[in-house]
């Protein structure tokens, strides 16, 4: 029998194959022409068009559902990171098998650029694969997908742990994903008496405040900019983070019994928003235990030996799906860390698509075929 020495175009390795077999395969590749794939191309433009945030507030609820009955793949993010540029991507696949759609996530974050380019710090592109062929149904922005999903995470996070009668919102950060945690925490609760912002650049906090304003007149009383990181923490009812620190903004002297945390800001190991006793006091969720050990709210806590894993109370799909409890008590201290997870992205990604589907005008490309 003669062998002959066969290469592909995925793999550098070298495979022995009988001459028959290589025949075989070159006549294959000769004589089938295949099919070409519609991909459907959704621009930033496209998804804010598209997106509303009560729709996507149920989209998300019902993937970390499914998660919590155990019906998603998820591996945890993997991260390349570029020290010499202050920044990192990483890539998020994901399958629903009760959705029947899979989707990967390219996402960055580079701190440095809004001053440095006059870009956004986190950018992404979102790919929606159609599990029975693998074909690549839909490209999209995943940046304004990656904005709403995590804005709704921390919508239902409030659902299931802030007091039911919480009426009062501080929010530390005041960049691109205040807007929209500051949305979907409307949306989730209704209607709120008073919202305070705090940001590091006074005028960033003062320019989402007067916008918001205007935006929510009806559905909120006041909302107000302020100086101070502790005028946004202390005596407020529910507690958003969205910043990208790596020491702590909100000290533990300023956190008052009954308070509810939604933790953002922390997506990469060494961040770090809160201060490490609150933990120690508080019912810790999570929306992915491998991630927020890795690089979550409490990676620096128990990289220091202050917190443990174990500690952590549960996901947010133990209490989404029913297999844990979440608020029980008025006067617990609730922190959700969220690192955000690629269910959430595939969730808005498939009804985005589905959108995108009854409605006309959208290009597509033949992405995949000859």
């Amino acid at each position: 029998m003669v062998y002959h020495a066969t290469t592909f175009l995925t793999t550098t390795e070298i495979y022995l194959c009988p001459e028959s077999q290589v025949r075989s395969w070159k006549g294959q590749t000769m004589a089938k022409s295949f099919s070409s794939v519609k991909t459907l191309l959704l621009s930033t433009g496209d998804v804010k068009k598209l997106l509303d945030m009560n729709d996507v507030l149920t989209a998300v609820e019902n993937a970390f559902r499914l998660s919590g009955l155990g019906r998603v793949q998820m591996p945890p993010k993997m991260y390349v990171f570029f020290d010499k540029y202050n920044g990192d991507i990483r890539t998020m696949p994901s399958y629903i098998e009760d959705l029947g759609i899979a989707a990967v996530k390219i996402v960055n974050v580079h701190a440095d650029n809004p001053k440095k380019f006059n870009l956004r710090t986190v950018m992404a592109t979102l790919v929606l694969i159609d599990p029975a062929t693998g074909a690549p149904l839909s490209i999209m922005d995943g940046s304004i997908v990656t904005d709403m999903r995590t804005g709704a995470a921390s919508g239902v996070a409030t659902k299931y742990l802030a007091r039911k009668d919480s009426r009062t919102l501080g929010l530390i950060g005041a960049g691109i994903q205040a807007h929209t945690q500051l949305q979907a925490i409307i949306n989730a609760l209704g209607k709120l008496d008073e919202v305070k912002v705090y940001d590091i650049v006074p005028e960033t906090a003062k320019a989402l405040a007067e916008s918001a304003m205007k935006t929510y007149s009806k559905r909120v009383k006041t909302i107000n900019a302020v100086s101070e990181p502790k005028e946004a923490v202390s005596g407020m009812d529910i507690v958003v983070t969205c910043t990208t620190s790596r020491k702590p903004i909100v000290m533990d002297s300023w956190v008052s019994k009954g308070q509810h945390f939604n933790c953002i800001g922390a997506d990469a190991p060494g961040k770090q928003e809160m201060d490490s006793a609150i933990l120690g006091r508080a019912k810790v969720v999570i929306d992915n235990l491998e991630q927020a050990v890795h690089s979550g709210e409490i990676n620096v806590p128990i990289e220091k030996g202050i917190y443990g894993a174990g500690e952590v109370y549960g996901t947010l799909a133990d209490l989404v799906s029913g297999s844990k409890r979440g608020r029980t008590d008025d006067k617990a201290i609730t922190v959700f860390d969220s690192t955000g997870i690629a269910i959430a992205d595939i969730a808005v990604a498939k009804l985005l698509f589905e959108k995108a589907q009854q409605m006309s005008g959208f290009p597509s490309i033949d992405f995949v075929g000859a």
